[in-house]
């Protein structure tokens, strides 16, 4: 897949500085297989390219930075939909934007919810839009995420706001999720893309080495995290097929409250 193949995202280098954006906001930007796959493919064109120092992810539009898994497409094929390895490779995605040796900011331009969540939270930096929305849905939906997504978020934001954020599936203010440490700054959405920049352009004028060995030195402590993320994918796997999951998933799309009461 070439740059140029990409329908679910766009890529773009501007002066040091790498776009990548979400393009499904009739879906408020949740991803699908394809997604994730070219999502992938961008972050190593970033790591590849010499011209690009630091990269952006966003959404397009006002509406979603990220809304996780598109559920429709669950609804409607059983997954995600296709691959280019028949792999879904949602922990690939969350190694590279770890792994990439450059920091990378998160531009939260509106809801940012389940595995959005957990990609803002993976970002190194997360600016937010005044009017964005932050938390997860997993257990409304039938998922979860016991890996980066909890325990990674623990460490962000201690472990008693973590629990609360997953145990009761609510939606925090921009406000908050500054208050919280869970981002960095928050501006008015007009001024989102400038702030990026101008917090881009003082990383560029930074030595590039000593970024790359800062950003694997703050990686080495929540490491074992993606030894924990692995086996609750592999848990996951199992439990998307049980009528328990498929309750969560056909209740999202049918805009009721599942009925979990009968799988206590």
């Amino acid at each position: 897949m070439e740059i140029s193949d990409f329908t679910d995202i766009s890529y773009e280098v501007d002066n040091g500085l790498a776009w990548i954006v979400i393009e499904r906001p009739e879906r408020y930007n949740a991803f699908r297989a394809r997604t994730i796959d070219e999502l992938i493919r961008a972050f190593k064109a970033a790591w590849a390219d010499p011209a690009v120092g630091v990269v952006a992810l966003t959404g397009a539009g006002e509406k979603a930075f990220c809304t996780g898994g598109d559920q429709k497409q669950r609804a409607e094929t059983g997954d995600y939909g296709p691959t280019e390895t028949g792999l879904f490779e949602v922990e690939t995605l969350h190694r590279v934007i770890r792994d990439i040796p450059k920091p990378v900011i998160a531009a939260v331009n509106g809801y940012s919810i389940g595995g959005g969540h957990v990609l803002h939270m993976l970002c190194d930096i997360t600016i937010a839009a005044d009017h964005a929305r932050f938390g997860q849905t997993g257990p409304k939906v039938g998922s979860f995420d016991a890996g980066f997504g909890t325990a990674y978020m623990a460490r962000v934001i201690g472990e008693k706001r973590a629990r609360e954020v997953w145990m009761f599936c609510r939606q925090y203010d921009a406000a908050t999720a500054l208050e919280w440490g869970l981002v960095n700054a928050v501006v008015p959405m007009a001024e989102l893309r400038s702030t990026v920049r101008a917090w881009a352009d003082e990383s560029l004028a930074l030595s590039p080495t000593a970024l790359k060995v800062i950003k694997h030195s703050f990686n080495a402590a929540s490491e074992s995290d993606a030894g924990i993320g692995s086996v609750a994918f592999d848990a996951l796997d199992l439990f998307v097929e049980s009528p328990e999951a498929m309750e969560g998933n056909q209740a999202f799309n049918e805009k009721r409250p599942p009925d979990f009461g009968r799988f206590r």
